[in-house]
Parts: structure tokens; sequence; C-alpha cells
């Protein structure tokens, strides 16, 4: 008579197809709570309990219990007579912790405040998420006319020189794929050519900075420059928001700040120079 097999860990020799089924429900859990942290930060702000089944389109009661265990662990917050959801204090703790392993993004934060400071124009640190650009940090100019970023954006990359910096050593197959069919349409209602996109990106691995005049909005454009690790991989980027109508003058002053900026931060390998 055959012995009762024990439980026994997975291994690399475990058979895909075992290893597909072990894993299936925990995917399935993980994805919601991606799906719920994707939509409160979208959001912007709190979002009713009562609100979140039908945005999320899953069952009340697997959105409930979804909530109350991420809540009880401090990952998020329920306040309020209409129970508004939110991120807890644990995100923010991990993402201080973020904050200390990353240097990039830490001295970058500083120099997007000192840059503002200095020039009075809208500085911006942007990395990469899939297809889409996000602004981890940024500081308003001093304009009359101030022109506002908002932390946590995504914008598609094709929009912003950032996204061609950042996808300037990737090569075209990756950028398709990557590009969600929201990314592949132009503020204008244009569809992308990806090939063309993917050209322009390209060229960037020879030129210092990036430059996008009126793509999202006409009254401005954005000036932009890489930020690289010890790889020499662009891992951020750091830029100015600009108004449309700035003199020859100023922008070349602004370019030279940037430049100064990025070879600063760069942990070191080619600086795209």
């Amino acid at each position: 008579m055959d012995q009762p097999q024990m439980d026994r860990p997975l291994t690399d020799k475990t058979p895909p197809a075992k290893t597909r089924m072990a894993r299936g429900p925990r995917e399935r859990g993980v994805d919601r709570v991606l799906k719920l942290f994707s939509f409160l930060q979208s959001n912007g702000g709190p979002a009713r309990l009562a609100e979140l089944p039908h945005a999320l389109g899953a069952p009340k009661s697997t959105i409930y219990d979804l909530v109350n265990i991420l809540s009880e662990a401090g990952l998020l917050e329920v306040r309020g007579k209409e129970s508004n959801v939110y991120f807890g204090k644990l995100i923010y703790l991990y993402g201080a912790s973020y904050l200390r392993a990353n240097d990039i993004v830490a001295r970058g934060r500083e120099m997007v405040d000192a840059l503002a400071k200095e020039t009075g124009e809208t500085s911006e640190l942007c990395t990469r998420l899939h297809g889409k650009q996000v602004i981890v940090h940024a500081r308003p100019g001093s304009r009359p006319l101030r022109i506002s970023s908002e932390i946590g954006s995504r914008i598609p990359l094709p929009w912003t020189a950032s996204g061609r910096l950042m996808l300037s050593q990737t090569p075209l197959a990756e950028i398709s794929a990557i590009l969600e069919p929201e990314d592949r349409t132009m503020p204008d209602g244009k569809p992308v050519d990806i090939a063309a996109f993917a050209a322009e990106c390209h060229a960037h691995t020879q030129l210092p900075l990036a430059r996008t005049v009126g793509m999202i909005s006409r009254f401005t454009q954005c000036l932009a420059a890489p930020i690289t690790n010890q790889a020499g991989q662009v891992e951020a980027t750091i830029c100015f928001v600009l108004p449309i109508d700035i003199p020859e003058e100023k922008m070349r002053m602004l370019e030279a700040k940037l430049l100064e900026a990025s070879e600063a931060i760069s942990l070191g390998g080619d600086a795209l120079r």
C-alpha cells in the first residue's frame, strides 16, 4: 500500500501546472489588492467604502473583507460616518523605507526643491511604471500663474519629454509591448506611430536633453534630463515644466542647470552626454 505523501515546499522541479494551481487563489487576491491601491491612487483621495465594489467590479462581501484585512494590517484606514477608505500609516513607512534605500529618488527630491527655488520654475522628478511616466516629486515655481504638477500623476510616455529619455535604451518590440491601448493615443486624439516614437526615443542615447513643446497643453513645454544608475541605465528624469513663451536666454540657463543637476544625481555610468 502506498504511503501518503506529506506536503512539501514547491521547488524549481515542481511541475508548472501544479505550481499555477497552488498559486491561483493567492494571485487573484493580490490582483484585487493592487487594483484597490491603484484606484485609491488615481482617485486622488479617500473613497467611500460603499463605492468600492462597483468601482472595482467585485462582490461587496469580497471588498469589505479585503478592506477589513488591510486596515487591520495598517495598510488602509477607514474613517468617518461614510467609512472613507484611504492609504494607512504603514504605506507611509514603506515609502520612507524606499527613500532610504533609493539614493537617486532621495537626492532627486532635494534637487527638485533646490531648482524650483533657484529658478522660479516648476520642477519635477519622474520615474517609469510600465507605459506611464509617474511624477514622484514636484515643486511649483514662483510665477504669478503657476504651472502645477500633481505628485502621483501617471502620464503616457509618448506624451512627455521624460518618456523619450526613459525609453532611450529600450528596443522597439519592448516599447510596443509596454504601451497599453490608452497610451497609444496622443492628447489631440491622433494615434501614436510606435516605430517613429521608438526612433525618437533611441535618438536620445546621444542627446543630453529632451524637450516637448505644446504636447499636453498648448501653453506649456517640458524640458527633461536623464538620471542614470550605476549601470548607466536611465532610472529617472529631472525636468522643468515651463511656459511656452519663455525667452531663449532663460531657456539656455535652464538647460545648463538641468544638465548640472542630472550629472550630480546620477550614480555612475554614461550620463547620456
